[in-house]
């Protein structure tokens, strides 16, 4: 939302709005893009908080899952996570009020997050070594959190540009 408070043509509407989907979705790509990019490379312990993180979003889906859909006690949700995430009981129930209160959130990011990352392979792949990461990035949080539709368009414009023939001379 920093970069988008910048510019001055931003719609108000998307400076009034919360799109979970986009927010939360960056921020799970942006931990995979710090893995990716070689945080890590010479830190095992920051690999291993990582990694763990990955779990945990994991056995967040399927308590979402569990407490929204299967109906699944309190008593129920805590053992689960506390069992799948390797959590002390104080942090799984941590967890369990945070599913309660906030139910459909942990869909939100993961499946944001996978959005992200499948328009990035499309733009990889439609622009081979013409591909830029960084204005790629920019692309994406230019105008802040939006619904994903309106960015997978933004991206599909930029391609189009990208790949359209130069005019006639």
């Amino acid at each position: 939302a920093g970069i988008a408070a910048a510019r001055r043509d931003a719609p108000l509407a998307l400076t009034l709005s919360a799109f979970p989907y986009y927010s939360e979705g960056w921020a799970v790509y942006a931990e995979d893009l710090a893995a990716e990019l070689g945080a890590y490379a010479s830190d095992p312990y920051g690999r291993i908080g990582y990694l763990q993180s990955l779990l945990l979003r994991a056995v967040r889906l399927a308590l979402d899952v569990g407490l929204h859909a299967e109906r699944w006690s309190e008593d129920q949700a805590v053992a689960f996570v506390m069992e799948r995430a390797g959590v002390p009981r104080d942090i799984a129930e941590a967890e369990v009020e945070r599913c309660t209160i906030r139910p459909g959130l942990c869909a939100a990011y993961m499946l944001g997050r996978e959005k992200l990352r499948q328009l990035r392979r499309v733009a990889e792949q439609a622009l081979g070594p013409a591909f830029d990461l960084r204005a790629f990035h920019d692309l994406v949080l230019g105008y802040g959190p939006r619904p994903l539709e309106v960015v997978e368009a933004d991206v599909q414009a930029w391609i189009a540009a990208a790949t359209a023939p130069p005019p006639p001379s």
